[in-house]
């Protein structure tokens, strides 16, 4: 029985009932269908490619360890996800002991604005509110310059700037494509926030690359 098939309810309760009777096809094909995805969520959260790699090994032992206590309340994959990332933040917490305050700096702020102020007219203008920098348009651009590797490690780079909850967002909708639905199921937040999250990071990530191509 195949673990990608897993997505239908029917298919996602044999795959459980396999793993939990200790089939070891059903547990490698898991890792192979989950694996990469997890290394990469593992790295949003601690830097290090080592330590990312290690939280995930702990993440598969927990799974074996507790599969006879999943419960399906959430699908097997998010399940899975939620072991991973509250081992990543743990680890990474611990790390953070040893980084200066100054590093910490960025959480995002619930008033904290999707675009630059500076970016619309002033109240007293008459156009008030309207853009007076809009967004530029990269429609003439060559599309080998927006797809060249350089602009690709900018956008890695915008991403793993962003505060930690819209760099979470971001990578899980825009990197992975994952579902509104399920990032709000791993995450636990509401459809409101995941929106909101989701459009201050794209925001972000947008206006600074902006600023690479304009300065290239």
């Amino acid at each position: 029985m195949s673990a990608v098939a897993a997505s239908d309810p029917a298919a996602e309760a044999s795959l459980v009932h396999a793993l939990r009777a200790g089939d070891e096809r059903a547990f490698a094909e898991l890792i192979d269908r989950l694996g990469p995805a997890l290394l990469r969520l593992a790295r949003i959260y601690v830097r290090d490619r080592a330590v990312a790699e290690e939280v995930v090994q702990e993440t598969w032992l927990s799974v074996l360890e507790g599969i006879e206590r999943f419960e399906g309340r959430s699908s097997l994959k998010t399940w899975v996800f939620r072991i991973l990332a509250n081992r990543a933040k743990t680890r990474a917490g611990r790390e953070a002991r040893t980084v200066p305050m100054s590093a910490l700096a960025g959480a995002a702020r619930a008033d904290e604005p999707s675009v630059e102020p500076e970016r619309f007219r002033s109240p007293d203008d008459r156009w008030a509110g309207h853009w007076a920098s809009p967004p530029a348009s990269w429609g003439a651009l060559p599309e080998s310059r927006l797809l060249s590797k350089e602009t690709i490690d900018c956008i890695r780079s915008l991403i793993a700037a962003l505060p930690p909850a819209q760099r979470e967002v971001i990578a899980l909708r825009d990197v992975e494509g994952w579902p509104a639905d399920e990032v709000c199921a791993l995450l636990g937040l509401s459809e409101v926030n995941q929106r909101v999250l989701l459009h201050r990071a794209r925001s972000k990530v947008r206006a600074g690359l902006e600023r690479y191509l304009a300065d290239e």
